[in-house]
């Protein structure tokens, strides 16, 4: 199973209050944030952004492979994280444009809107997009508390 999970490391800005945030496994994605929790937000975002820019760059989404007490998971948006499993889906069964339009039912320019990283796409027509591939999208819901790194910041 293939999950949309990244860690990303916290760090005490120059400015007082203010969090760096970075992802080992993104180095693209890189923000900041005031406090803890709108760092966390910014995080989500840049990251959810750095990751829809490698399809359209046609690079693979890099695996999530960082480890350490010190790092934060970050969850991409599951609006994003369907986006980017689908895009990568077509991308290694090597399938055209054209030929998914027919796989999914859709003409070639709805086609090519739901392959645009850029463009919003329905979850539901993710899902079944991915279902036509052979794939199945899967929700899982988790306790948000706040990881010890982020406790460590907001104490400091």
């Amino acid at each position: 199973m293939k999950t949309f999970v990244y860690k990303a490391r916290f760090e005490p800005g120059k400015r007082r209050g203010t969090i760096v945030v970075s992802f080992p496994d993104v180095p693209e994605a890189n923000t900041d944030g005031r406090g803890v929790a709108d760092a966390r937000l910014q995080a989500q975002e840049a990251l959810g952004l750095a990751l829809l820019t490698y399809p359209k760059r046609g690079l693979p989404v890099p695996p999530a492979r960082a480890h350490g007490a010190d790092l934060v998971p970050i969850v991409v948006e599951p609006d994003i994280a369907a986006k980017l499993a689908l895009l990568d889906a077509v991308r290694e069964q090597k399938i055209s444009q054209r030929a998914f339009a027919r796989l999914i039912g859709k003409d070639e320019r709805e086609a090519r809107r739901i392959l645009d990283p850029m463009h919003a796409t329905k979850l539901a027509t993710l899902a079944a997009a991915l279902k036509r591939l052979g794939q199945q999208l899967v929700i899982a819901v988790e306790s948000a508390k706040p990881s010890a790194a982020e406790r460590q910041l907001e104490l400091a």
